[in-house]
């Protein structure tokens, strides 16, 4: 049985205006082993159209070609990838070489499509390379040798899968002559070793070598001549056909990325460092909104014990709201209480949830222009009267302690303003509660500097004292705070969340730290954002030099087409840089985001004693992450366009 087969092959193109062109018209031949072919004819004679049929480049055609008997023109793109790989190899007029890889790393790419160990392709390869007389010259790129040896590269090439058949495009066409006749008997004693070799030229002397010319003519086979015959032997060229596993797998694919990216390592380098701003960005934003609501977080549980919840009554409508303005109005001296007052059950209600060990009645009064405190001659105001509770801890005690009977605790900035050495002394303060005027003389017990309180200046004084002097000023006093203690630490979010169900507000400071929480949050996130437009820019980059590639290499993922890559290896090769390129954005960006952030800790704490940026190892990671999928996202389509590229008009391009 032949080994090649044509019967009634056409093949038409179709040209401007809806016209067809036919390139081939009826061809019927047949090629057995040992035989060395010219396909001779003039430019525009049909003869490289056929060679891409018989290579299975083009399976677009009418009538068969028949190999080992089965038809070509019927095989799946699986069928194509395994024949490329097993029965037919490729020598180019232009070598065809990858520039950026080695000698032997462009013989063994065949085989490292089919994912032969890179121990059986080495030395696979280096045996041919042996054979063709280029062991000198394994690890040299294609630009450091002579055109002749390029050649050979090629013809190494096509002979490591050990194929059937070798197909030879004009294969002498770049090589002076002494070179010539080198490839030219090289190329015979292919086929003496019993393999088809199928040579397409214009040149007499090429068609000289062959053992059979065949001439063809506007399409059609005009003479089918007998040459020199060929003594088949099993000489230098006999070798045994690589153990071949599967298809390209993902670290192969990988390693070629990592072989492409370096031919262009100035260029890779510049756009990882592109696209890291955008990753950096976004990590410091997040970075310094973690930092900032930890330190608020933590700013806030150093000042309250962790055992107490403190309760409030829910907000009221007034009765007349309208009424109630116009008395503020009319009297401005008029307090304003933070919460309406608890009565006995609820106090009650509240002591019977489950881990509550003790229940403590407390009173706070918020007011704007009624409140002074007076000492020696000197005066100022204060916004808030507040009772003491084991909510507050003496850590932020700055001098003295908390207040006893007929003592009050000031804050800092009160006692900056009233005179130094104030702990001790006898001050005068003056307030209004519940509509009601008091005028203490209290003794200081105590300066208190938590920084959350700054903004607020408070005297703090105890229940009892506060309740015996709306008592002597003829008024009243009910808690309008209830601070429930618990047992057990860790069941002081449970005690909250029960308070919550009963209807009760919690802390008013948590609330509001929450609440600037999630402003932060917000903020934060906008400002991620904001630097996230950095993502798409270079999205939108790293897709531009994606597509610079496959134009760049356009003959090279021809010549992968045509030694058996299928679409899917193409894909993973650019699938592949576009995510190599975003892991080392991600790992550029988060590299400088920790550098700067160690820079504007140090800062921070050096001027403020706060770590203003919390880079967590998550959001490392996560920035990491982010950049492969952009990269991994931009690189799709063009990794897609180089899957579908012809590899005819692949190899075509100059």
């Amino acid at each position: 049985m032949p080994v090649m087969e044509l019967k009634q092959v056409n093949k038409s193109y179709k040209i401007n205006g809806g016209e067809t062109f036919q390139a081939l018209k009826d061809i019927n031949l047949s090629f057995e082993k040992g035989e060395l072919v010219s396909i001779i004819g003039e430019s525009g004679s049909g003869k490289s159209t056929l060679m891409n049929l018989i290579g299975g480049l083009d399976s677009d055609f009418q009538g068969e070609i028949l190999v080992d008997g089965e038809n070509i023109g019927d095989y799946s793109e699986k069928n194509l990838v395994q024949y490329h790989k097993e029965k037919v190899g490729f020598v180019f007029q232009s070598f065809n070489l990858i520039s950026h890889l080695s000698v032997l790393d462009n013989v063994t790419l065949a085989m490292t499509l089919s994912n032969v160990s890179k121990a059986d392709r080495e030395k696979r390869a280096k045996e041919i390379l042996g054979v063709v007389g280029l062991q000198d010259h394994l690890y040299k790129k294609p630009d450091a040798i002579s055109g002749g040896q390029k050649q050979r590269v090629a013809i190494a090439r096509a002979l490591v899968n050990d194929p059937d058949i070798i197909i030879a495009d004009e294969p002498t066409g770049a090589l002076d002559s002494e070179t010539t006749d080198q490839v030219l008997e090289m190329i015979k004693e292919i086929a003496e070793n019993g393999k088809l070799v199928i040579m397409v030229t214009h040149s007499e002397k090429v068609a000289g070598y062959s053992s059979r010319v065949v001439t063809i003519d506007d399409g059609r086979v005009i003479d089918d001549q007998k040459g020199s015959a060929l003594t088949v032997t099993d000489n230098k060229y006999k070798t045994v056909k690589p153990n071949r596993k599967k298809n390209l797998s993902l670290i192969g694919s990988t390693k070629l990325a990592l072989l492409n990216m370096k031919e262009k390592l100035a260029r890779n380098i510049l756009i990882a460092l592109g696209g890291s701003v955008g990753i950096m960005s976004v990590i410091l934003m997040l970075s310094l909104g973690s930092g900032v609501n930890s330190y608020l977080t933590d700013t806030m549980n150093s000042q309250v014990n962790p055992l107490v919840s403190e309760v409030h009554m829910p907000d009221e409508e007034p009765e007349n709201q309208t009424e109630l303005n116009e008395m503020r109005d009319q009297n401005p001296l008029m307090g304003l209480s933070s919460s309406a007052p608890f009565g006995t059950e609820n106090i009650d209600e509240l002591s019977n949830i489950e881990h509550v060990e003790a229940v403590e009645e407390g009173f706070t009064n918020f007011s704007i222009g009624t409140n002074k405190a007076s000492f020696d001659g000197k005066a100022t105001q204060f916004m808030s009267v507040t009772t003491v509770s084991s909510m507050i801890t003496s850590a932020d005690i700055v001098e003295g302690g908390l207040p006893e009977e007929g003592e009050v605790m000031i804050t800092k900035n009160m006692a900056d303003t009233l005179g130094e050495d104030l702990v001790g002394q006898d001050i005068q303060v003056d307030t209004i509660v519940n509509e009601q005027q008091l005028n203490l003389t209290m003794t200081v017990s105590g300066i208190y500097g938590a920084e959350a309180s700054a903004a607020i200046d408070t005297v703090y004084l105890n229940y009892e004292d506060l309740k015996n002097a709306m008592e002597e000023a003829g008024g009243g006093l009910n808690p309008n705070i209830i601070y429930l203690v618990s047992d057990d630490a860790a069941a002081t979010d449970s005690i909250k969340s029960k308070v919550e169900d009963l209807g009760y507000k919690g802390s008013s400071t948590e609330a509001i730290a929450e609440t600037f929480s999630q402003m932060l949050d917000v903020f934060t996130y906008v400002l991620a954002g904001v630097a996230g437009i950095s993502l798409v820019v270079s999205a939108i980059m790293i897709l531009t030099v994606l597509y610079i590639s496959v134009v760049e290499r356009t003959k090279e993922i021809g010549v992968i087409k045509a030694i058996g890559g299928r679409k899917k290896d193409i894909r993973r090769i650019f699938v592949s840089e576009s995510f190599l390129i975003g892991l080392f954005s991600g790992m550029f960006g988060v590299g400088i985001a920790w550098g700067l952030s160690l820079i504007a800790n140090a800062a921070s704490t050096h001027y403020f004693d706060v770590a203003i940026i919390d880079l967590t190892p998550m959001y490392a990671v996560s920035g990491i992450v982010l950049s492969i999928i952009i990269s991994m996202v931009a690189g799709l389509m063009p990794a897609s366009k180089a899957a579908k590229l012809d590899p005819v008009e692949s190899l075509r391009r100059d």
